[in-house]
């Protein structure tokens, strides 16, 4: 089975298709599945472009409304996960995961399911440690705080995630596990991204929450994105009991965008299902059937249970009994139904919205698997609370009481949400990049020095208890291929909200295109400058500031 992998999709679907179908021709292979590892942007409509944690200048409706409208479908099944650049009224319909549009199919805050066989984890979000501890509280209109703390990861997904006992073949997360660099080229890394050495070096790169998750799943292949590199590891886990220890292959993709590395085509065995398409995971439903009662949507500090002798339950795991309570719940049938249906109302060319408020409804597809296996959908849950707050606010004349919160401390030593920098708190500072794309413009010119590899060179895998061997190569299908050149748009330089840097090398792998860049001097804190206008191009001001 073929499985294609895409790093940051940024709403680019036509292109990331394109791009498949291009290297489906060119190698005569048929993608099977496409993985996407957030910042998928799932924008129906111009209410949920201001739902989305992206300045007003580099907001556009991209491709995806498209495909919520039914005016294309895509062409291969898609599954992801969401990133810190997402619709987030969108996807908080879908606390529990469901289709997006007709075969584009969202894994939910934390999700588990199988396709032909292969069974495939993800984890939706970013980490930031002072909103770890807090239930899912956010509900639209955001404020300023809530538009990006609605994309942070929360301990009851983590929780939810090591009660798995069964092996997980694929995982895919937007943020990278902290550590992970440690298993690949370190200084292949940093030569691409020389900002992120203090981080590497302190060990407080990536999410401590995943390091956990990988540690304990320990699955066949992990997938992210999010820091805007092609990045390759292995890790080599200890042997849990008698079995023999296990490998997971890491890869991290670059986003959708020209001379970038931003797709892998991997090759999966075939494996014998009882569907052709995409399928409930008992497990997953029975230990989200087991820890309903452990859901919040307030912004108080929770901890999950432990076996302190403080909680009367602290394993949630599921039994053979629970998975066959669950199956019943669903007739027999795992298959996923194709049930996806329009909330709201799709973006018109023709007639466009720019005043329009974001929407706030329930999803059809929640409200049909609550009703089947008992779960409460804290999307709605969220939402009364919401309006119990307003009226208490309307009749009282203040504001809500703060929880105290920010005197909690985080579960974990390390944070890396204060190493962001004054210019950009929610992210990592950002490497001047204009000279590198410049000089992959100029290598681009010269199609006869293309050659195409193939095979991805990975490590060998490491440990802390083995020393580590020569590289091997590892047999996998190459990435992708040029396709046809982007019309020239000229861009101007503003600072983007965005982890952003790149490396020259390996140029034969991207899109070409005659995008013009320019070289500009580098400080003692380099930021990027607005070039990424294929993805946020600049809408008209008086419009986005009418809009928002």
């Amino acid at each position: 089975m073929k499985v294609a992998v895409e790093g940051c999709c940024h709403g680019e679907l036509d292109k990331i298709y394109e791009t498949i179908g291009f290297l489906e021709k060119k190698e005569g292979v048929k993608v099977d599945l496409l993985l996407c590892c957030g910042d998928f942007q799932a924008v129906r409509n111009e209410g949920d472009m201001k739902c989305m944690a992206v300045p007003v200048k580099y907001r556009m409706m991209q491709t995806f409304y498209k495909y919520y409208s039914g005016e294309k479908k895509a062409p291969i099944l898609t599954i992801f996960v969401g990133g810190n650049h997402e619709a987030s009224n969108h996807l908080q319909e879908l606390p529990y995961g469901g289709w997006v549009a007709p075969n584009i199919y969202y894994l939910g805050y934390a999700g588990v399911v199988r396709y032909k066989g292969i069974r495939i984890g993800g984890l939706s979000g970013i980490y930031k440690s002072h909103d770890y501890r807090k239930g899912h509280h956010e509900f639209p209109p955001y404020n300023p705080e809530t538009l990006r703390s609605v994309y942070h990861i929360r301990n009851i997904e983590i929780f939810k995630l090591k009660q798995i006992q069964m092996p997980i073949d694929i995982f895919i997360s937007h943020d990278w596990p902290r550590g992970i660099y440690y298993y690949g080229s370190t200084a292949e890394l940093l030569r691409k991204k020389k900002y992120l050495r203090q981080e590497v070096e302190s060990n407080t790169l990536g999410n401590p929450a995943t390091e956990e998750v990988l540690a304990y799943l320990q699955p066949s292949y992990w997938f992210s994105a999010h820091l805007h590199v092609k990045f390759a590891a292995m890790m080599q886990h200890p042997p849990k009991g008698n079995a023999a220890p296990r490998v997971t292959k890491f890869l991290s993709l670059d986003k959708c965008l020209p001379y970038r590395e931003f797709l892998q085509i991997i090759d999966l065995p075939d494996r014998p299902s009882s569907s052709e398409g995409l399928e409930y995971d008992p497990e997953w439903l029975a230990i989200l059937k087991a820890t309903n009662s452990l859901q919040r949507t307030t912004p108080q500090p929770w901890n999950p249970p432990e076996n302190n002798g403080l909680h009367e339950r602290w394993d949630f795991t599921a039994s053979e009994a629970a998975m066959m309570e669950v199956v019943e719940d669903l007739s027999g049938d795992l298959s996923i139904p194709d049930n996806f249906s329009q909330t709201v109302p799709a973006y018109d060319a023709n007639s466009p919205q720019p005043y329009s408020t974001p929407s706030c409804n329930t999803n059809p597809q929640t409200t049909e698997l609550c009703a089947k296996l008992g779960l409460t959908d804290i999307y709605a849950q969220a939402a009364q609370r919401q309006d119990q707050l307003g009226r208490l606010q309307s009749s009282t004349g203040g504001e809500d009481d703060d929880d105290g919160s920010a005197d909690e401390p985080s579960e974990y030593p390390t944070d890396t949400s204060g190493l962001s920098g004054s210019f950009n708190p929610d992210e990592i500072t950002l490497e001047d990049e204009w000279e590198e794309e410049e000089e992959a413009a100029e290598k681009a010119k010269k199609p006869s020095e293309i050659q195409t590899p193939l095979r991805l060179v990975l490590p060998e895998p490491k440990s802390h208890s083995s020393p580590a061997p020569p590289p091997l190569l590892m047999n996998l299908p190459p990435p992708c291929h040029s396709t046809p050149r982007a019309p020239h748009i000229q861009s101007g330089s503003e600072e983007e909200e965005q982890h952003d840097s790149s490396d020259a090398a390996a140029r034969i792998l991207k899109r070409s295109s005659n995008e013009h860049v320019e070289a500009d001097s580098k400080g003692p804190t380099p930021r990027i400058k607005r070039r990424n206008q294929v993805i946020y191009a600049a809408a008209d001001d008086e419009a986005c500031e009418g809009s928002g």
